[in-house]
């Protein structure tokens, strides 16, 4: 493990709105520097080479933490497709969340490392049989019904003397987030069953006569970036309106409501984030409220961030490789890219890339950061801002990239995935090692 000094106030010369969107223990201890955690960010890329990950341990609690104060009274699901490695889920585990899970893969490394499965949910559009299997084997806390071929499927596979806690992923028909392809509480797409056509209506009906399945709630997730209150608040009144007619029809009150994640965050200074504080205050008024009015008791609010726990706690390091100058382009490329990071090229997500490793005189020059691999879309940052004189060897660190990153990425070009670090009071330690070339080979059997 690497130790340094946790630098000074007085060393640090960056701006806040410059670090607004790194982590709170973001500092620049020299000029051209940037140390977070105390570690020196240079020093994790000479250590580990690049591309690289950095999580900031600290950051990741203290944001666990703040959404349990934020929601004191409700069950807070850490979403594990955001990222999860074994250290993530011992650390959420300690802070006192629970976890949310859409695979096996996801599943078995959680219990393994000794997450109680009791607090662990398990989501899926298309669950396998395997799928199933594992999460009643495992003992999972509740499972996720999101189409009515499920019921069955699962009624059969629990057994007639056996039990599972189950919830409906219901659509309720509200578009929000931050890009078509990540919005999903619309109808007519694969999650869930619409609120419009009766659909959800009859999958619970179908429920209620499975004395195995135990219906403890309804879900609804409505995308991702979503950086506005109201789209939750009309979440809130569907899924109230709905749980009111089951009241009405089958005289079942239902003590759970999960309003999924979704929670928006900024990744460049200036953009938007949504308000926890608000969010927490005004869905409570509004349950309450909705609830109030239709004679219903107040359901236990479930929640699932990830993004807005992990997204803001990494950094994505690379080494540029070259820079050409094309017309009145400047294209400046690294050795890392879609493979470690596909966002950019899926939903045209933007990041505000900061040289690092020394300090530079060149004016502000617009750059497009893009990645080595053999895909004109394969763009790192678009529309960029970093010193003229960048060149190669200098070393680049893209904040907010703890979500969707190393989740995300894939063996594209045969380059293997990145490591991850993690930093906590001035020590860097080896979460995840990097993809070899003889892990890829094991795998070819081909001969």
């Amino acid at each position: 493990m690497t130790t340094v000094h946790e630098p000074t106030a007085a060393t640090t010369t960056a701006t806040s709105t410059e670090l607004s969107v790194w982590p709170a223990s973001a500092t620049e201890p020299r000029r051209g520097d940037l140390a977070v955690g105390g570690v020196s960010l240079a020093e994790i890329a000479d250590r580990f080479g690049t591309p690289v990950y950095v999580l900031d341990e600290n950051e990741v609690r203290e944001r666990c933490r703040t959404y349990r104060h934020a929601f004191p009274d409700a069950e807070v699901l850490y979403a594990a497709k955001a990222f999860l490695c074994r250290a993530m889920a011992h650390w959420v585990d300690e802070e006192g969340l629970g976890l949310d899970v859409c695979s096996t893969g996801e599943l078995e490394l959680a219990v393994t490392t000794g997450f109680p499965p009791e607090r662990i949910t398990l989501h899926g559009n298309a669950k396998s049989p395997r799928d199933l299997d594992t999460a009643l084997r495992l003992g999972v806390g509740r499972i996720v019904i999101d189409s009515p071929s499920e019921i069955a499927r699962l009624a059969a596979a629990v057994g007639p003397d056996g039990h599972q806690k189950v919830m409906v992923r219901v659509v309720p028909g509200i578009s929000a987030g931050g890009h078509e392809k990540i919005r999903t509480g619309t109808d007519d797409q694969k999650f869930g069953l619409p609120i419009a056509d009766g659909y959800a209506q009859h999958a619970i009906t179908r429920i209620l006569d499975q004395p195995q399945l135990q219906l403890t709630g309804l879900h609804c997730h409505l995308g991702s970036q979503i950086t506005s209150v109201k789209p939750y608040l009309a979440a809130v009144r569907r899924m109230v309106g709905l749980m009111t007619r089951l009241d009405e029809q089958h005289e079942v009150m239902l003590p759970e409501l999960d309003l999924g994640g979704g929670h928006g965050i900024a990744y460049r200074p200036g953009e938007e984030a949504l308000d926890l504080t608000a969010l927490a205050r005004k869905v409570r008024s509004e349950l309450t409220d909705a609830c109030v009015a239709a004679g219903l008791p107040v359901p236990r609010l479930i929640i699932e961030p990830g993004r807005a726990i992990v997204g803001p706690a990494g950094i994505a390091l690379y080494r540029v490789l070259s820079v050409k100058r094309t017309g009145s382009h400047t294209y400046v490329a690294v050795d890392g890219g879609m493979s470690d990071n596909p966002r950019p090229a899926l939903y045209g997500a933007r990041y505000a890339p900061r040289l690092i490793g020394r300090h530079s005189t060149g004016a502000p020059a617009r750059v497009t950061v893009v990645g080595r691999h053999c895909e004109a879309g394969d763009i790192v940052a678009a529309d960029a801002q970093l010193p003229a004189d960048v060149g190669p060897g200098d070393l680049l660190a893209v904040p907010v990239a703890g979500a969707y990153h190393v989740s995300m990425a894939s063996g594209y070009n045969v380059v293997g995935r990145p490591p991850v670090a993690a930093v906590r009071d001035g020590i860097a330690r080896l979460l995840v090692r990097r993809e070899s070339l003889e892990d890829i080979r094991s795998r070819d059997v081909g001969l």
